[in-house]
């Protein structure tokens, strides 16, 4: 019998061991973090939901720019160029790469 009641011990000790992994890891994927720059607009600073890039190279929260365009300011916010609706192209590369972050930060997005 007390061969049985080391095997249970052990077995039960790997157990609780492997409980606090889950439980530390989920822990550290629950803290608050710094968002990267790249995953955030230039303009707003908020993590990107529907992010578009312009010609030259600069991405930003689609609905921002159309904003920007729309108030009659044809150009682009960092660069200065000439920049028109048509010129922008769904970044999915950064919209992957945000929801990877969200899969394992999910504070990430505001939701007000």
């Amino acid at each position: 019998m007390e061969g049985f009641s080391d095997e249970a011990t052990i077995a039960h000790s790997a157990q609780l061991e492997l409980l606090r992994k889950v439980f530390t890891k989920a822990a550290e994927d629950d803290t608050t973090t710094e968002v990267p720059d790249y995953l955030r607009c230039s303009i707003t600073f908020d993590i990107f939901r529907d992010p578009v890039i312009t010609p030259s190279g600069v991405t930003y929260e689609r609905a921002v720019i159309l904003d920007h365009l729309r108030r009659g300011k044809n150009f682009d916010p960092i660069t200065r160029k000439p920049l028109y609706e048509s010129e922008l192209i769904p970044n999915l590369a950064i919209k992957a790469a945000v929801q990877a972050f969200l899969d394992k930060h999910g504070w990430a997005y505001k939701t007000d």
